[in-house]
C-alpha cells in the first residue's frame, strides 16, 4: 500500500542512501559506467526543499520507495553539493514554471506507482500556490516517466562535466 508523507530532516540520511541506488540501480540502462559515477556530482537531495515543505516521501508497506519534490525556487536541478546551480529567488507563479525536483525511486519498487504517486503530489500542490506550468530536468532514466505523465521535451542538454564526464539530461516541461 502506497502511503506519503513530507519530509523531515530526521529522514535526509535514508533519502541520501536511496538516491545513491537509484542512481546507481537505475541509470545504468542509460548510460556508461563514468556517466553514472559522475551523476553523483550532478544529482542530489537539495535539503532546501525539505525546509520548504515542499519534498515528499513515498513509502510502501512502511519502506523507503521513493522521494521527490516541487519548488517555487528558481534552482532547476542539482543538490546541496552544486552551488554553481542554485538560485532561491522566488518565481513568480502567475508567470513562470514551478519546478519538479530531486526525484528518486528505490530499485526494488519501480513500476509499482511510486513516481505517479510524486509527480501528482507535486503538481498538485503547485496548482494549489497559483503555478500554471512545471519544468523539471529529468535523467534519461525518468524520461519515460515524465513523459507519461504529460512531460514534454524542451532541449537535451548536459551537466558541467564532473571529473570530465558529461551527464545527458532532458529539459521538460506540462502545463497545469
Amino acid at each position: 500500500m502506497l502511503t506519503h508523507r513530507l519530509a523531515s530532516p530526521n529522514d535526509l540520511p535514508a533519502l541520501s542512501a536511496l538516491m545513491d541506488a537509484a542512481i546507481d540501480g537505475l541509470q545504468a540502462d542509460f548510460l556508461n559506467p563514468e556517466q553514472v559515477a559522475a551523476s553523483h556530482a550532478v544529482m542530489g537531495i537539495d535539503t532546501r526543499l525539505v525546509a520548504d515543505g515542499t519534498y515528499f516521501i513515498v513509502e510502501i508497506d512502511a519502506a523507503l520507495a521513493g522521494c521527490g519534490g516541487w519548488s517555487r525556487r528558481a534552482t532547476l536541478y542539482g543538490g546541496d553539493h552544486s552551488a554553481a546551480l542554485r538560485d532561491d529567488a522566488l518565481l513568480n507563479p502567475a508567470t513562470q514554471p514551478a519546478r519538479l525536483r530531486a526525484m528518486y525511486t528505490h530499485p526494488r519498487f519501480v513500476r509499482r506507482g511510486v513516481g505517479r504517486r510524486i509527480v501528482g503530489l507535486c503538481e498538485d500542490a503547485a496548482r494549489a500556490a497559483g503555478f500554471r506550468s512545471m519544468e523539471l530536468m529529468g535523467t534519461l532514466a525518468g524520461e519515460p516517466l515524465y513523459r507519461r505523465c504529460g512531460y514534454q521535451v524542451i532541449e537535451r542538454t548536459a551537466s558541467a562535466p564532473a571529473d570530465g564526464v558529461r551527464v545527458p539530461l532532458v529539459r521538460m516541461g506540462k502545463p497545469l
